[in-house]
């Protein structure tokens, strides 16, 4: 058999050779299925294989929440739910230095509770609020940091599609997993606040206050209970539902949909163009990732079959490093493709190799997977090629600069690195609510 090395170097190297020559991934990594498959597993009785295995993991019951909560996600946005709960949020806050940067962690934290999408959330953050907070004077990285912080934590935060994909490739419990992100993604909303209080503090004319005449108590007591208390009917039909035991993830995305739908209605704000608004979008991402999860179920078992896997496992274990080490060696790993790639492509490249590595190490799954997480998270606005990074870009005034963009994310980056350091020093930030289940 080939030495497990030479294996390694022709499957993952020719996949990163073919991402840098600018194949599109999903067909990156087809060719190198069908290299690989001639090399270890035989040709034309390889190919019958490779073929079993893309019916069998895109029909995988653990994948279902994916796009019911890109349904839900993008339901909630397209019908105006997200703006009313954004101005409903914007006068409970009041008056407060920089309160323009703290309304963008409050609304991105509870976006992030009701959508699920990092991408949207940023989006939809940056179109609303640059615009105004460049008009009230705001230096531009107290306006675009808080943004990219805040709309990372739907990595975290559930209901997390990103989560599902993670959890159902590497085999941890779902539920399980969605639900550990809640208390840490609550912290690092605080650390974000922190930071912007520190920021306003050491520079006030970075964000100046203006006039801005608070509303009764009476009358934000009202706002609350109209545009924000009903939204907790979702939280609890998708991350309630999963605590309590009432649902299955499948089935809390779902109630999710359900629930989102029924709010629109009360609201009088569901209308066709909404729905088949996010039905497109949600099915657009769907089709993207299941192609690329039926691309690497095959080269993950190249991976085992040509004994890379296996080889790597035996390798990392008989270094000199304690398993604190070697979870820090996957983190930058992960740190460094980042920079080049994005999160789907990261996971189908590494976990065929990590999740052995951490099982051998004995590392509680779900602890060990919401870490993985928050380096996806950070992967989002790690430059050069952060997609968070372009979607800001893209709803930043003109004259900004990709550079610019990339500097203001760098405080926010290492509040996350500030989290991951809490929750590998306190795993019960991360298996608490887990173990309540």
């Amino acid at each position: 058999m080939m030495d497990w090395t030479l294996s390694i170097a022709i499957l993952i190297g020719g996949l990163l050779l073919s991402m840098g020559i600018g194949l599109p991934v999903a067909l990156g990594f087809f060719f190198i299925n069908i290299l690989g498959v001639f090399l270890f597993m035989g040709g034309a009785r390889g190919i019958d294989q490779m073929i079993a295995n893309a019916t069998i993991a895109v029909s995988t019951y653990s994948l279902a929440p994916v796009p019911l909560f890109l349904v839900m996600g993008a339901l909630f946005f397209h019908s105006g739910l997200a703006r009313r709960v954004l101005d409903a949020i914007d006068v409970l806050i009041g008056r407060l230095p920089a309160r323009l940067s703290y309304l963008t962690v409050t609304s991105g934290t509870v976006f992030a509770a009701l959508s699920g999408s990092s991408l949207a959330n940023t989006g939809m953050l940056g179109t609303l609020m640059v615009p105004e907070m460049m008009k009230r004077g705001y230096k531009k990285h107290m306006a675009i940091g808080p943004i990219l912080g805040s709309g990372g934590l739907a990595v975290i935060i559930p209901p997390s599609a990103l989560a599902v994909l993670f959890g159902s490739l590497a085999r941890i419990d779902i539920g399980g997993l969605l639900v550990a992100g809640l208390l840490p993604g609550l912290i690092l909303a605080l650390l974000y606040a922190a930071l912007i209080f520190v920021q306003a503090k050491w520079d006030p004319e970075a964000a100046p206050s203006y006039d801005y005449e608070p509303k009764p108590l009476g009358e934000r007591l009202f706002i609350f209970a109209r545009d924000i208390l009903p939204m907790a009917v979702i939280i609890f039909s998708v991350v309630g539902s999963i605590l309590t035991g009432i649902a299955t993830p499948t089935e809390s995305g779902a109630l999710g949909i359900m629930a989102v739908a029924i709010l629109a209605l009360l609201f009088k704000a569901l209308d066709l163009k909404a729905v088949t608004t996010a039905i497109s979008d949600a099915a657009r991402v769907t089709g993207m990732t299941f192609l690329l999860i039926t691309a690497s179920s095959t080269f993950a078992q190249l991976l085992a079959f040509s004994g890379a896997s296996s080889g790597m496992v035996r390798w990392a274990t008989s270094l000199d490093m304690g398993p604190t080490q070697t979870l820090l060696v996957m983190a930058l790993i992960l740190l460094v493709l980042g920079m080049f790639m994005d999160q789907i492509s990261m996971m189908l490249i590494t976990l065929p190799i990590f999740v052995p590595l951490a099982i051998s190490l004995q590392f509680d799954m779900v602890w060990w997977g919401l870490i993985m997480l928050l380096m996806l998270e950070v992967s989002f606005t790690t430059p050069p090629f952060g997609l968070l990074l372009f979607v800001m870009y893209g709803v930043s005034p003109p004259g900004t600069t990709l550079p610019e963009v990339a500097r203001a994310a760098l405080p926010y980056i290492a509040c996350v690195f500030l989290l991951i350091a809490l929750v590998i020093t306190f795993p019960i930030l991360a298996t608490l609510i887990p173990s309540l289940m």
